[in-house]
């Protein structure tokens, strides 16, 4: 995304450069060297949802999911793809394809996704204020629909609104700071019912608001107890000092967690009342 709310975390580094080039290399070659993970971690989680999801919604028909800050359509490619995020690193920073132009590597790409198509997937729109790589994502055919809009500053458009209207799942893994609660908010007057989010957010950012409005829809949101996820390793030093400060004044201890060097992100889930007395959390994602 290209802009950041009044929640972010402005002691991170700024990546501002790689998330709208026309092709994902420089994304992947600069975000290699400091382990950034979520969407490995993502892709089990997200999974495990959609299939106890299927049954409750639509009986084994395909769902939709709505990703939040999707990029080069990374969420997708994991979801509906045998493939895994170390593999796109592998690919996307290989030597043998730097001197490639972008339209090559998207037809290369159009085939390596293809050849890998999962044969169960689910519908896919991806929401980002990039457009190159929203535009990217669409035209290797990660997404089913792509769109270069931020909510934080604008009402939908149309054709967003349309596009999201049957979502059953709302996906993010690393945009909360740079999207908020306005976002949210424009997204649930399009929605036709009420979905399931999940949302891996930072330690470093409160996500107190977004939870009180997602109440205000009939939504109950649950952390995964117990466990955390490593996003990234911290840039420099001043990026690990502004990460401690902005956990101290979450009143959260980095001890076990981002004193190992790494960025620390929770797991929220946000459903109906009455599909989390069915189906709790702790019984979904179980962290034993």
């Amino acid at each position: 995304m290209t802009t950041r709310t009044e929640c972010s975390d402005w002691g991170k580094a700024d990546f501002h450069a790689i998330y709208n080039c026309p092709d994902p290399r420089a994304y992947f070659s600069t975000l290699a060297p400091l382990q950034y993970q979520i969407p490995h971690h993502a892709q089990a989680v997200f999974r495990t949802l959609l299939a106890a999801l299927g049954p409750l919604r639509t009986g084994g028909a395909p769902l939709t999911v709505l990703d939040l800050c999707c990029s080069y359509g990374i969420n997708a490619a994991l979801l509906n793809h045998e493939v895994t995020l170390a593999e796109l690193y592998e690919r996307y920073t290989d030597g043998k394809l730097s001197a490639v132009p972008a339209t090559g590597l998207a037809a290369a790409d159009r085939r390596y996704f293809a050849d890998r198509r999962r044969p169960d997937p689910v519908h896919v729109v991806g929401l980002d204020a990039a457009p190159q790589a929203v535009g990217y994502a669409r035209s290797v055919g990660l997404l089913d629909h792509a769109f270069a809009e931020n909510l934080e500053g604008h009402h939908p458009s149309d054709a967003l609104r349309g596009a999201v209207a049957g979502t059953h799942l709302i996906t993010v893994t690393g945009g909360l700071g740079y999207i908020f609660t306005r976002t949210f908010a424009r997204l649930f007057d399009c929605l036709a019912a009420p979905p399931w989010i999940a949302a891996f957010v930072l330690r470093t950012i409160s996500y107190q608001p977004v939870i009180d409005l997602f109440a205000e829809s009939g939504l109950v949101t649950e952390q995964l107890a117990g466990h955390t996820f490593r996003q990234r390793r911290f840039a420099d030093g001043h990026e690990r000092a502004a990460a401690f400060q902005a956990l101290g004044r979450q009143q959260l201890d980095p001890a076990g967690k981002e004193d190992d060097g790494y960025y620390h992100a929770d797991l929220y889930l946000s459903r109906p009342a009455a599909e989390v007395a069915v189906l709790p959390m702790k019984a979904l994602l179980p962290t034993g």
